[in-house]
């Protein structure tokens, strides 16, 4: 009996564990670190700008820095249409759930600052203009208001 209770206990635990998403654990990091959530939606192997701006802003060190410095948790709902690209049933999933949730139309790239409640507080549709330390210093200013 003891152990049949230890089973039933551990298994709705990985359950638990399993079924929370990415932006749940970036919202209670958001939370408890006092951080905001970036979540970007991409098309990584055809949108071209979706590959520009990861080369440029997200791949660059200001950007690292944002991370670094606990200001942001970076979110990316991918959307790979290559064969070899393709992700995991449970990520496609997770991000078309995003994408329902905050990317209806299906614009590419679109990157969201969201608090950690999940509210939008900045947006930026297709490629951003701005140099990365520009890109970066909107999302301190947002930060830190």
């Amino acid at each position: 009996m003891k152990t049949l209770l230890n089973t039933l206990v551990l298994t709705l635990l990985c359950y638990t564990i399993h079924a929370q998403n990415r932006l749940d654990v970036a919202k209670q990091q958001a939370i408890t670190k006092h951080k905001l959530i970036l979540l970007n939606f991409s098309g990584s192997d055809w949108c071209i700008p979706c590959i520009k701006l990861h080369k440029n802003i997200i791949d660059s060190e200001q950007f690292k820095q944002l991370i670094n410095d606990q200001i942001i948790v970076f979110l990316n709902a991918d959307f790979p249409r290559s064969k070899k690209n393709q992700l995991p049933a449970d990520q496609k999933k997770e991000n078309a759930n995003l994408a329902d949730q905050y990317n209806p139309t299906g614009i590419f790239p679109y990157t969201l600052l969201l608090d950690a409640n999940g509210k939008i507080l900045k947006s930026w549709a297709g490629l951003p203009c701005e140099a990365p330390s520009t890109f970066c210093d909107e999302i301190r200013t947002v930060y830190n208001q």
